[in-house]
């Protein structure tokens, strides 16, 4: 039993590690409020289109549970989501792009996104594709615009 359970942490560990490393993060002075807007009107400038934008903490103090500022963007463009589809459907999964900023135990405002590489690995035609270098560059253009 107890190596099942060793066995058990060291996988679910690994995992964690490996998905803290699909994770990208740009640091920024602005509270979680200026940093999405300041993202917000980076996507609207880039031609994106801003679907929706999710307030996590106001929906965890609707249900007496306060957490710190924390807000996700969602937002695309078909010139980047539409060849990945066209390669693979399953794509649509994935997108569109998200992005979160959030303030860590510290005060610290962290705008956070998976990287599209990471994220579509499943998909060896889409991963390999230049339309994920292409969102790379967009979300690593647009997340440094909103932390500046």
């Amino acid at each position: 039993m107890r190596i099942l359970i060793l066995a058990s942490i060291f996988t679910f560990g690994g995992a964690l590690s490996a998905m803290a490393d699909d994770i990208i993060k740009v640091q920024t002075d602005k509270s979680v409020v200026e940093a999405l807007d300041a993202l917000e009107a980076a996507v609207g400038n880039a031609g994106a289109t801003v679907f929706a934008r999710v307030d996590h903490a106001a929906g965890a103090e609707k249900v007496g549970t306060p957490i710190p500022a924390n807000q996700v963007l969602i937002f695309g463009n078909p010139a980047l989501g539409t060849p990945a589809m066209q390669i693979d459907p399953r794509a649509g999964l994935f997108l569109p792009l998200k992005v979160q900023a959030y303030e860590d135990s510290d005060g610290q405002v962290w705008l956070a996104y998976e990287d599209p590489k990471e994220t579509m690995d499943e998909l060896d035609d889409v991963e390999k594709s230049p339309v994920i270098e292409k969102m790379r560059g967009a979300l690593a253009k647009l997340t440094a615009a909103a932390a500046g």
